[in-house]
């Protein structure tokens, strides 16, 4: 196989500078595939228009739901909240011959291969507590009499589970056999929106912010199911650390006002599996 593995994540096109980012986006041979680690937009719409438009440019695309994608906001057409929003995203997604988390794992033959490229949805349990905390409660008010709130406690719905925390147990245990099958047949790739492991987030600028970040229940998957490398988003921190010999690529573009004061230009696509 030709061509290489390419990852980009949070390409929010809400915003105008991003979605010009996007109408730039070309692979570098017709053999390239395109890993999108979630947050492409908050419209069902604008995420149908992205996707569509790397499909037709991409030799295959990849993709993962960010928090975004799932928020249910007043001016989209569509108002699916919870698992139907998702369910729905993932609908119009394979109409568009892109890859979810729901469909078989692809297999990436070229450069790093043979792996599993795992698509998942994974969200977060409030587990990653601030220093000085010991339970969820204690967590959330410290965070609260901070100031930090996530935006999905207003915007991302959970129908019909009881709560976010309920849903990511619900996705962890129906990830995790497909992930088992997989490791057993191949070394894979890791792809989530929010970090499988909590490492990326001890650089926030708000330590509290990590409650929306991921989940103590992944801490081993990258170990456990042979990952060569993890890649996600959600941060907007983008970099690359290693973790008990794992590699994990935060790759996403961010806001405008990140990425403007940033050396290197926005929107590159960031190589998966090349040393």
């Amino acid at each position: 196989m030709t061509g290489r593995l390419l990852a980009i994540s949070d390409l929010h096109v809400s915003y105008q500078e991003n979605r010009e980012i996007v109408e730039q986006l070309k692979p570098t041979d017709d053999g390239d595939w395109l890993i999108v680690a979630g947050d492409v937009g908050e419209k069902v719409a604008d995420v149908r228009w992205v996707l569509r438009t790397l499909r037709e440019r991409f030799a295959n695309v990849i993709w993962v739901p960010g928090n975004h994608e799932l928020w249910t906001t007043r001016d989209d057409p569509d108002q699916s909240r919870g698992e139907e929003r998702f369910q729905r995203l993932v609908a119009m997604a394979r109409n568009l011959g892109v890859v979810t988390p729901e469909d078989p794992y692809p297999v990436w033959d070229g450069e790093g291969g043979p792996v599993i490229v795992a698509p998942l949805f994974v969200l977060y349990d409030y587990s990653w507590w601030p220093a000085g905390t010991s339970s969820t409660e204690e967590a959330m008010a410290t965070a609260q009499a901070a100031g930090i709130v996530g935006t999905d406690e207003v915007l991302l719905h959970f129908d019909p589970y009881s709560g976010r925390d309920a849903w990511c147990r619900a996705r962890v245990e129906q990830t995790e056999p497909r992930l088992e099958a997989a490791a057993a047949e191949l070394p894979t790739v890791l792809v989530n929106h929010f970090p499988l492991v909590r490492h990326p987030t001890d650089v926030l600028r708000y330590p509290e912010f990590a409650l929306w970040c991921g989940t103590d229940l992944t801490a081993e998957w990258p170990t456990r199911f042979r990952a060569r490398e993890v890649v996600y988003g959600h941060l907007h921190i983008p970099r690359t650390t290693w973790q008990d010999g794992v590699r994990h690529q935060e790759v996403s573009v961010g806001y405008p006002r990140e990425w403007s004061r940033r050396a290197t230009p926005p929107g590159r696509l960031v190589p998966v599996l090349e040393r």
